[in-house]
């Protein structure tokens, strides 16, 4: 019989890997932030299903409710193996936090380099009544210090989920004949039929599939916009604003938000149509901020262009959108003088 502290070590971390395939990338060998983001989600949705289901009471399945926002800190390429690994860091009552990192492997030279580190929040749903929020195992912690932390990080979560989702609701209207450059002109939608292979047991889609199809949408607005090869840099906080049903017809939305002189802000919506039924609904489903880069030929960063801003809501888009880029920049300032003083 396995002692409980070896059983708690085998929930509490779990470790995939997978050559990167030329479908897993875009024209120029850069593997798609959208399959990495899959991944990442793969590794979060397994070690958090199975770490809820480690007591007795009703089976669940977890259910993707945020991604914090992820950097991609380099790009990852065709041929190179992606190590993901996934531990639980954090359980509320209803909740999981599973932190997970991405590491690719240069399987010729046997050298790694950490690509992504994600944080991201479950919860579980009975197989019984997905409707259910069943009650979440607890975790046992090195130091008290790590609970408070988490706790702290539960909190300001599922304030900046409320916060959102009182702002969710425009749509991204078509602009005939629009110019270059402008908000119009590489704005981008994709419709998608959900099919069974996109679900959960519950009949639901995985997070990991949203996230590739808005990745995808993300990825066209930036090339359209600049022309060149481009890469995910990062992405903004997900939110799941509520689940989509096997069946759905899901419209990923996304238009230019700001530019600064190496980076683009996209915003992305997922709203779900349930056509099938007797009450047919239309509602926002997810929603994001994914910045991209411009690279040469020889992955180097090239100038993007600037946005033309031609009404008063693309301008207040523009400087929301710059107060993220100016707080994110000053975080990193911050981190790399913290680093330096070590």
């Amino acid at each position: 019989m396995k002692h409980p502290a070896a059983i708690r070590r085998f929930l509490g971390l779990i470790f995939h890997a997978r050559i990167m395939r030329p479908d897993d990338a875009n024209i120029a060998g850069n593997v798609h932030g959208g399959t990495i983001l899959k991944m990442i989600e793969e590794a979060g949705a397994i070690i958090s299903t199975r770490h809820c289901n480690s007591q007795s009471g009703d089976k669940c399945v977890t259910a993707l409710a945020r991604v914090e926002r992820t950097d991609f800190l380099s790009p990852m390429s065709i041929g190179e193996v992606g190590h993901v690994s996934a531990e639980i860091t954090y359980t509320s009552k209803r909740s999981v936090e599973v932190q997970v990192d991405v590491m690719a492997e240069n399987i010729l030279t046997g050298a790694k380099r950490l690509t992504n580190r994600a944080t991201l929040w479950y919860v579980p749903l009975s197989l019984n009544n997905v409707d259910k929020v069943i009650e979440v195992p607890p975790i046992q912690y090195g130091k008290k210090e790590q609970e408070e932390e988490g706790r702290k990080r539960y909190e300001n979560q599922k304030l900046e989920r409320l916060e959102t989702r009182h702002r969710n609701g425009e749509i991204i209207r078509p602009v005939i004949n629009p110019e270059p450059y402008t908000v119009g002109y590489s704005q981008s939608s994709l419709i998608h039929l959900v099919g069974p292979s996109d679900c959960t047991l519950h009949g639901y889609v995985h997070g990991g599939v949203t996230m590739k199809l808005m990745d995808e949408v993300a990825g066209i607005v930036a090339a359209r916009h600049c022309k060149t090869n481009i890469v995910t840099a990062s992405v903004d906080a997900i939110n799941f604003h509520r689940k989509i049903r096997k069946g759905c017809l899901v419209t990923v939305s996304g238009r230019m938000t700001f530019t600064s002189n190496k980076s683009m802000e996209i915003e992305v919506f997922v709203d779900a149509d349930t056509v099938i039924g007797d009450n047919p609904e239309l509602y926002r489903a997810v929603s994001a901020f994914f910045t991209y880069v411009s690279l040469s030929k020889d992955a180097k960063p090239l100038p993007v262009p600037q946005l033309v801003l031609e009404t008063e809501e693309e301008k207040k888009r523009f400087e929301e959108g710059k107060g993220r880029y100016l707080q994110t920049k000053a975080k990193r300032q911050m981190q790399a003088h913290s680093l330096t003083q070590q």
